[in-house]
């Protein structure tokens, strides 16, 4: 009797914790990484070589993941905030994908559709770009396709109500640059990834960027226009008359300047009377005195006696004529 209620016990603990571990809930299935993502790859004319995977940060890693949202399958939505881009699976399913996104002053937000796609693309940098560094100048007519190209192997371009406003989604070959801020307003992905998205997005497919804030814009928002540098003025032509201007006068013994204008001869001094002064001279630096004794009156005016003018240089860096 003992043992079969013993035995009853036990079925019933059982019961119990078997009941028990039906009743937690199963855990969150972990992100599904895709294996194989970044090998070295055979593109046709170029050999695309292998990204070392553990040194993208696994957020970056091209991955299936749980993703909630009412657009359709097909659709790109990218989360700028985050640097990721996810592709719309359904079932609450996305593929997403690291990206590295504008830098500050770059960044937008809006709707577009994928209006084309192109591999290895031609890059062309817009004026403003150009003006920002003269370097790319060369470029000017367009950079050949290729893995070194900025667009990288693939680009999807992006257009809102028919207007291309230049952003692109598209390869980079600065891998590591993916989870930064780092374009001008693109969207930048390693190679085996954009290839891969191109490889499964259509043309007329839906792109929502979101704000910074990762809620669903309701218009387009860019960056403002960069302002435009003005030109610098042309120099004032400097005038003969500024350079050649007289010194003004300093001493109250000159002659005013506008005394310069006579001829450079100089006058002939007026005879004086014979007379002696019957005061000693003056200093040299001074004018003579008036004999005190009148000179005797000459038959014709006298003329007045003319001191030579002798313009009194400026320092250079006045604006007047250095000295000669």
């Amino acid at each position: 009797m003992k043992i079969k209620a013993l035995l009853t016990a036990t079925a019933l603990v059982a019961l119990l914790a078997g009941c028990e571990e039906m009743l937690e809930p199963a855990p969150p299935p972990g992100p599904q990484f895709i294996e194989n993502a970044y090998v070295a790859l055979d593109d046709g004319e170029y050999d695309l070589p292998a990204v070392p995977v553990d040194q993208i940060p696994p957020q970056f890693r091209r991955q299936i993941v749980d993703y909630e949202t009412a657009e359709v399958p097909g659709t790109i939505v990218i989360d700028p905030a985050q640097k990721l881009l996810y592709l719309v699976q359904g079932d609450g399913k996305a593929i997403r994908y690291g990206i590295s996104v504008g830098r500050e002053g770059f960044d937008w937000a809006g709707t577009a559709i994928v209006s084309r796609k192109r591999p290895y693309p031609t890059w062309t940098p817009p004026p403003e770009m150009i003006e920002r560094q003269p370097s790319l100048e060369r470029w000017k007519d367009g950079q050949p396709g290729s893995p070194s190209n900025p667009l990288g192997v693939r680009a999807i371009y992006l257009t809102t109500n028919g207007v291309d406003h230049g952003y692109r989604i598209h390869g980079t070959p600065e891998w590591r640059s993916i989870g930064r801020n780092a374009s001008s307003g693109c969207f930048r992905m390693i190679h085996q990834d954009v290839i891969d998205l191109y490889n499964r997005v259509q043309p007329g497919a839906k792109v929502v960027v979101l704000n910074p804030d990762g809620t669903v814009p309701t218009k387009l928002r860019l960056p403002p226009p960069a302002p435009k540098k003005a030109k610098p003025a042309a120099p004032k032509p400097v005038e003969a008359a500024e350079t050649l201007a007289p010194a003004p006068v300093t001493e109250t013994t000159l002659p005013p300047a506008d005394a310069e204008a006579a001829p450079e001869t100089p006058a002939t001094e007026a005879p004086v009377t014979e007379t002696p002064p019957t005061e000693a001279p003056v200093a040299p630096e001074a004018e003579p005195e008036a004999p005190e004794t009148p000179a005797a009156e000459p038959a014709d005016p006298v003329p007045a006696i003319r001191t030579p003018v002798v313009p009194v240089p400026k320092a250079p860096g006045t604006g007047e004529a250095a000295p000669n």
